[in-house]
């Protein structure tokens, strides 16, 4: 039996991510669930799940049990995680009983929402339920010295939200969340082609733009791509070419909602560690980190150097499972 388990998960909206200590990442699932509303049960969950968006009849709906980095789902996200945590036991090769599990929260989150989180993990056995906050989970991550009395500045883009936490002696000095991430710009680009071009298109193909062309700077190589969906006007299929100059227009204004975002925390910031961030900067996690010209974008504005973390994807989970070992000290930010 392989009790006593130590793992870290990062519950992130768009992917989740499980964390073992001798293992690494042994789990990166899409957060969607395909539910038969005829019989509430779960049909797929992950990436197979994700595969369904857009794609299914009509007593079977994908949804995202979590929104803006918390639970808004709870009996689907229990379930999900239930679903998940099997996967890791499998792949593991043994059965993982009463393990002790390290998940993460939004700064922002409210006691009500931490609880729902705690419960959830709990109804699957685990012996101890340790919650910290996403910028601290993500700077262990990214390999930054936090318990040193020096400021690690962490900007953390997700799916729902945008964390900025300076930390220093394992602490939060300051900090700041924000419900923009990845998936607001792929709406930002749903609306954008709809009411420019009468055409509609899906999630998935929103998220598919956005990487390939998506920019932070409006002073970049323009280019372009096809884009099919459905024409609102005759109802009928449609390929249109779109360029990477609209889609940098349509994601303005959540860019600078992160930006104005980061400004607010770095002013609220001591003036003892200022000295810190002009020499040590900041360090970008998240999937949202990895826009193109984003780290540059960021430099440019702020006047600090910024660094993208080692592995910006993978970065939060990474640091739940690590915060294991120094839990004690991370104890206080928890609560």
């Amino acid at each position: 039996m392989f009790s006593n388990a130590e793992i870290g998960i990062d519950l992130g909206t768009a992917n989740i991510l499980i964390y073992t200590k001798n293992k690494g990442i042994v789990l990166n699932e899409p957060a969607v669930v395909a539910i038969d509303i005829n019989t509430k049960q779960v049909i797929a969950a992950g990436a197979e799940a994700k595969e369904m968006v857009g794609k299914t009849p009509r007593n079977i709906v994908p949804i995202r049990p979590l929104k803006d980095g918390v639970i808004a789902d709870y009996d689907v996200t229990a379930q999900m995680l239930k679903i998940f945590l099997k996967k890791v036991s499998k792949k593991i090769g043994s059965s993982m009983r009463k393990p002790t599990v390290v998940v993460c929260t939004p700064t922002g989150s409210t006691a009500v929402e931490r609880r729902a989180i705690h419960n959830a993990i709990s109804s699957y056995g685990a012996k101890h339920v340790h919650i910290i906050e996403e910028p601290v989970a993500a700077a262990i991550g990214a390999d930054l010295p936090v318990d040193e009395p020096i400021a690690n500045v962490v900007v953390d883009i997700g799916g729902g939200t945008s964390e900025i936490g300076i930390i220093s002696f394992g602490g939060v000095v300051s900090s700041n969340s924000i419900r923009v991430g990845g998936d607001k710009m792929d709406e930002e680009i749903i609306q954008y082609i709809r009411k420019k071009y009468n055409i509609l298109i899906g999630e998935r193909t929103a998220e598919n733009i956005k990487m390939e062309i998506g920019f932070a700077t409006a002073d970049h190589q323009e280019e372009t791509m096809d884009v099919r969906g459905r024409d609102m006007v005759t109802g009928l299929p449609k390929t249109i070419t779109i360029s990477s100059t609209e889609i940098y227009s349509s994601l303005k204004e959540s860019l600078e909602q992160i930006l104005d975002a980061i400004k607010l925390t770095l002013e609220s910031c001591p003036p003892e560690l200022s000295g810190d961030i002009v020499d040590r900067g900041i360090v970008l996690t998240g999937g949202g980190s990895l826009l193109h010209g984003m780290k540059d974008w960021l430099a440019g504005e702020l006047l600090v150097p910024v660094n993208l973390a080692p592995n910006p994807l993978e970065a939060v989970a990474i640091g739940t499972g690590k915060a294991i070992q120094m839990i004690s000290k991370l104890q206080k930010i928890a609560k």
